[in-house]
Order: structure tokens, then sequence, then C-alpha cells
């Protein structure tokens, strides 16, 4: 009797995957919070107040009752994106990652703000078509004179040393958003103001009427 030399089995593939669907819908927990869930991306260069303005906005909205929360990009790269590092190709990646995070909080009612640079126009259209439903882009705008004066991390002295590569705003390009639904102005108005503008923003694009 001859031998047969069996062939290895085939890896899984994505049609091997289920994803579980719940009984809980999206609407249902929209209904019961009293808001639509969704994902406010903001991005602009660092030090332009995307974290200040989303973490206050944040508070004031969860002492009102809404289920929010903040995503933040050093926040991923600390964890689930420690992994990766800032040449083009990984910051698409981190995006990816953070685009599906983002996602899955506003399938489970969540309004997310989403604070990552997200230097170039692809990156960004690339999160939209991740979340696809209630997704709003918010361009926090300031000088590159007043992000390296405010310089919170430190992060533009050592770019500008020669010590970080790769960095926005010095050795990488910011292209400015030309589809943001909302543009922040941190160089021209107060925190309380760009606080508010974005807090109204939300109201407007998020409540049930």
């Amino acid at each position: 009797m001859t031998d047969v030399q069996q062939q290895p089995a085939p890896v899984m593939s994505q049609a091997d995957i289920f994803p579980h669907h719940s009984h809980v819908t999206r609407d249902m927990r929209n209904q019961q919070v009293g808001h639509r869930s969704g994902v406010i991306w903001l991005t602009g260069l660092s030090g332009a107040g995307k974290s200040t303005i989303a973490t206050q906005v944040e508070l004031e909205l969860f002492r009102e009752g809404f289920l929010v929360s903040v995503l933040d990009g050093d926040t991923m790269r600390s964890g689930l994106n420690c992994d990766l590092d800032f040449t083009r190709q990984a910051r698409m990646e981190n995006l990816r990652r953070a685009g599906e995070v983002a996602s899955l909080f506003a399938m489970m009612g969540y309004i997310v703000l989403a604070t990552f640079i997200s230097p170039h126009h692809e990156g960004r259209r690339f999160v939209r078509n991740i979340v696809r439903k209630n997704f709003h882009l918010v361009h926090v705008r300031a000088s590159l004179e007043d992000c390296i004066q405010r310089d919170p991390k430190g992060l533009y002295q050592k770019a500008l040393s020669g010590d970080i590569a790769n960095f926005t705003g010095i050795s990488q390009a910011y292209e400015e958003p030309q589809d943001a639904e909302l543009k922040i102005d941190t160089t021209s108005h107060t925190l309380p103001l760009c606080t508010a503008q974005l807090k109204n923003f939300i109201k407007d694009n998020f409540l049930l009427t």
C-alpha cells in the first residue's frame, strides 16, 4: 500500500470569522441615553489643544448625563499601539486601529472624542470610512509658532534639536483638512470659548429630537 502524503490543513481566513451581533442595538442604546452615538475626530498639530478641549468637553457632557469618552492618541500608543513608530505606514496602522476602537465604542452608544494628530488627508479619510455612521472631523487649529511656544510635552524642542525624527510640523508636513465639519482656532480664541464651540456642535448634531 502506498503511503498518501497528507497536505497541511489550510489556515483560517476571513471566511471563518463570524462577528457577534448583540440583541441590544445601537439605536436602542441611543434611545436609552437620549443622544446619538458617534465619533468626533479632533485633528491638529501637537500642542494645538485637542486633548485639553476634549477632556473639558467630556467632563461637562458627562455631568449632564451624556455617555461620552475621550480616545487619546498618546494613550493608544502607550498600550495597544506601542509597537508602532511614526513613519507614514505606521501612522496609517495607528489610525486604522484607533478608528476600529472608536467605531466599536460608538456602536456601544458612546460619543467618542478621538484626539489624534492624523496629519494626512489619506489617513483621515481612512478613519471616516471605518466609522462611517455619525463621524465628524474637527480641525483644532493653532499656528506652528504658538504650538512651539506652548510645547507642553517638550517635543518641539527635541524635534528642533534633531532628537526626534518624523515630527509633525517640523520634519513631517501637516496637511490641513478641507473637509472638516468644524474648525476651532485656539490661537484666536480662549479655552472656554473653544470648549463651548465643540460642546454646542455636539449638542446640535447628537441630541435626539
